[in-house]
């Protein structure tokens, strides 16, 4: 749905499972109301000032990146085909491109990605050659309930390491 942002030499790359329903009609990554990725990354110290959707293709600069593991569709998790998923498209990515983090925006992209019902947040132990793997609550307004932000922080502390 969505164009990945990935350049070589990133610090994170962040994962979702798919582009939103607002997302995809905007073109934009995390546009729909009450999603709090864009805030949080100013709040953590990922980015100098709060970015909008609309910048997204600015993010190389800070040492980010997006990416989907569910590139051909969108909507919300329920919605989602998860049968016609490419793991191995993205673990190509990823050895393209070897970022040092990548951040799976909720736990539905990274149980996706590792083929497993259980995942919990924080860094995992697998890792794709030297891409660590790191788990993260989802910013998405469907998931307020699971919200913390502590562990986005500790995910900021790793990527100054």
């Amino acid at each position: 749905m969505l164009d990945d942002v990935l350049v070589r030499g990133l610090k994170i790359v962040f994962c979702g499972t798919a582009a939103g329903t607002a997302s995809a009609r905007r073109g934009q990554y995390y546009a729909g109301p009450g999603n709090k990725f864009w805030p949080v990354l100013h709040r953590i110290g990922l980015t100098p000032r709060q970015l909008s959707p609309a910048e997204f293709r600015d993010l190389p600069q800070f040492g980010l990146g997006l990416t989907d593991v569910v590139k051909e569709q969108s909507g919300s998790d329920v919605e989602i085909d998860f049968a016609r998923s490419n793991p191995a498209s993205l673990r190509t990515k990823l050895l393209e491109f070897r970022p040092r983090i990548l951040a799976f925006n909720g736990k539905k992209a990274a149980q996706v990605f590792l083929g497993t019902a259980r995942v919990e947040y924080g860094l995992q132990t697998e890792s794709v050659e030297s891409t660590l793997l790191f788990v993260l609550p989802s910013t998405s307004g469907a998931a307020n309930g699971f919200w913390d932000e502590g562990w986005w922080e500790k995910l900021a502390v790793s990527a100054r390491k």
